[in-house]
């Protein structure tokens, strides 16, 4: 008998240890993490984002190195995220990419899906409390700016701009995503366009830009003026 325990309590703890070593292992490898050292196709996207948007001034070589590193430093740094110089699911989430590890939705890549998740929070942090037809407005303006040639011709490019978007440095853009947003985003993805081409908006009760008043108004819609 008490051999018998005692190979069963063997036994026992040799499937515990090889469950935990596995969980652990599937945890390491559905988790995106880039650091330094790390290289590929997406280290040299992430470059190619940070070094469209100015934080990023080495080779997109898809190696990352020190000059990598400290860009994401940067990027991190004014984007409100937690600074460590890794690109984690977070900072991913913040260039506009989706995690390699989570397959996106039937019929979309994982570019389109990272831009939807990307517009959606710009709009929850711009339109939070705006009727819902003024949020899918304000999604509409990103991708108006998108096809006009004075903008960055991406999402995420167009969001990122230097001074475009206030949300971005006042805390906002990385409040928790308001759940209508998600489908505004999707709506303005899907072609409604509340605003009818404007390129701008702006609230007439917080604007202090003489010249965003100058702009020709097409059309208000809650408190914002949706300008060409």
């Amino acid at each position: 008998m008490r051999k018998h325990s005692r190979k069963t309590i063997l036994t026992l703890s040799v499937l515990i240890t090889l469950n935990i070593f596995c969980l652990a292992l599937s945890q390491q490898a559905s988790a995106d993490l880039y650091k330094k050292g790390a290289s590929g196709a997406t280290v040299r996207e992430i470059q190619t984002r940070l070094k469209d948007w100015g934080y990023y001034e080495g080779s997109v070589d898809g190696v990352y190195g020190s000059q990598t590193e400290k860009a994401v430093r940067y990027f991190q740094r004014k984007n409100g995220l937690s600074v460590d110089g890794q690109v984690g699911d977070q900072t991913l989430a913040a260039l506009g990419m989706q995690p390699s590890g989570n397959s996106a939705a039937s019929g979309s890549n994982s570019g389109s899906s990272g831009d939807l998740d990307l517009l959606a929070r710009l709009i929850s942090a711009e339109a939070r409390g705006e009727p819902y037809e003024g949020q899918v407005a304000v999604g509409a303006v990103v991708l108006n700016r998108v096809e006009h040639p004075s903008f960055p011709n991406s999402i995420s490019g167009v969001i990122y701009q230097t001074d475009a978007f206030t949300c971005l440095y006042d805390g906002q853009f990385n409040e928790p995503v308001a759940e209508s947003a998600y489908r505004a985003a999707q709506d303005a993805l899907n072609g409604w366009d509340p605003s009818y081409g404007a390129i701008y908006y702006f609230n007439p009760a917080t604007a202090t830009s003489a010249w965003i008043w100058s702009r020709p108004l097409i059309v208000t819609i809650g408190r914002h003026r949706f300008c060409s």
